[in-house]
């Protein structure tokens, strides 16, 4: 199995750059928020070993036990220095689903940049779009999740921080399993919005819920 990369972060890290990953998750589900994540890891950690290396991976790649564990880790270690980055579904609904990613990934960084107390910081960002409205250094990474280390490290906790949430809104909502499916259009959910019809929570410009009655 590959591991994301820690060499393009070396080498920049060696030009002066301080490095920042950046991810989001969120985008497909029919209900809660799109969440990002910016991650700082220490430079010297990159030249080490510890039990969950194998673990920092594309967060699709891992048990939630796993991810769970790295979460817990992350959250622990002054190695690693993390910002989020959350975007409600009314906003999803004004600005549309892109622009809302884009804008929690902003969000994160601008939650990030204080506690590293950096300058000079080049963002890594997983996709194929650089984040507006953000003056530092860019430059965007296509499935960075599988191939630069610190993006892995912001899709790990994302998705954990994203999943909690959703955890968190199941003890609201409880007639449409957000504990299980975090909001995606699973059949279970699909026939909860057709028994209740949407509740507060979902996307009400994704087309599933819209055929849905507001609950």
């Amino acid at each position: 199995m590959l591991l994301p990369s820690t060499k393009e972060e070396l080498r920049l890290s060696s030009q002066g750059y301080v490095i920042v990953g950046v991810d989001e998750v969120g985008r497909g589900p029919l209900a809660g928020p799109v969440v990002a994540a910016a991650a700082w890891v220490d430079p010297v950690y990159f030249e080490k070993d510890f039990k969950l290396r194998n673990c920092i991976r594309d967060s699709k790649t891992l048990s939630e036990k796993q991810r769970n564990e790295v979460f817990d880790f992350l959250e622990k270690k002054a190695s690693f220095k993390i910002g989020i980055g959350e975007v409600t579904p009314k906003t999803i609904d004004r600005i549309n689903i892109l622009n809302a990613s884009l804008l929690a990934m902003r969000l994160a960084v601008e939650d990030l940049v204080p506690k590293i107390k950096q300058r000079n910081v080049l963002l890594l960002i997983d996709g194929n779009k650089i984040v507006p409205g953000l003056n530092y250094s860019q430059r965007y990474i296509i499935k960075g999740d599988q191939k630069a280390f610190s993006i892995a490290v912001a899709s790990i906790y994302a998705k954990v921080y994203r999943d909690n949430i959703m955890i968190e809104y199941h003890q609201k909502f409880p007639n449409y399993g957000f504990d299980t499916h975090k909001g995606y259009g699973t059949q279970k959910h699909m026939k909860a919005l057709e028994e209740n019809g949407a509740c507060e929570i979902h996307r009400q410009s994704f087309g599933p819920v819209k055929n849905s009655a507001v609950f």
